[in-house]
């Protein structure tokens, strides 16, 4: 781990991504766009294609996904078009399937009991809808860990925007400075940076195709586990 340290000294909070970071939901985002492609009579998308759209929310992914598979010079109009019916299908088969085709990242429970034992408190942002992201948690036992749940329609701008973390510490009453930002992407280390967040980046997650270790954050964790041990010294 290159990281910093995690002691209850330094942090009174952690703010805590979803896709990617704590729960592996490729699956659930392929299923539901392949029947929302269905239902528009398009091509599917391969799941590598739809890793690197995955991040910046479901409307960004629906959009990436239509261009991809239209792949015309006027791909980006046709998508516009067809943006409404596809949305409206997306969301009813995401609904029905959330949390099937997903599992919790190994390490992360046992990351979560550690911060939580240090008295950190806890709050999930994702740029998921708030409506998609609230039963996934119940669905993997990951809700109880938190006492705040923000989507990413919650508030006016997504990651990396830095108005969702600000508005998550306002929420929580804790100072940026004092909030550790854990995430997955570069979306999450730009939306903390701005914010004034420290912030710790998994290894493993959805950073749009490109390698997150060269993304600007102050530490990088291959599991959440590896909290435990920092959050002991």
């Amino acid at each position: 781990m290159n990281s910093i340290p995690l002691d209850r000294t330094r942090f009174d909070a952690a703010i805590v991504d979803l896709d990617g970071t704590m729960v592996d939901t490729l699956g659930d985002f392929a299923a539901s766009l392949d029947r929302m492609l269905d239902d528009l009579s398009l091509p599917h998308v391969a799941p590598a294609a739809i890793e690197k759209m995955v991040g910046k929310g479901s409307e960004h992914l629906i959009h990436s996904a239509l261009v991809h598979v239209i792949a015309s010079p006027d791909a980006d109009a046709k998508a516009r078009a067809l943006f409404g019916r596809a949305w409206e299908r997306y969301q009813h088969h995401y609904l029905a399937i959330n949390g099937r085709h997903s599992a919790v990242y190994p390490g992360v429970i046992d990351g979560l009991k550690a911060l939580r034992a240090q008295g950190l408190r806890l709050a999930c942002l994702t740029n998921k809808p708030t409506s998609f992201a609230k039963p996934l948690l119940v669905d993997k036992g990951l809700d109880g860990f938190f006492e705040l749940v923000f989507g990413g329609d919650a508030f006016e701008r997504k990651k990396p925007d830095p108005l969702p973390l600000l508005k998550t510490c306002e929420a929580m009453g804790t100072a940026p400075a004092r909030t550790l930002m854990i995430g997955d992407s570069s979306n999450d280390a730009r939306a903390a940076r701005a914010a004034g967040c420290p912030v710790v980046l998994v290894s493993y997650g959805y950073n749009h195709g490109e390698p997150v270790r060269g993304v600007d954050a102050d530490g990088f964790v291959d599991s959440l586990a590896e909290l435990v041990p920092a959050a002991g010294r």
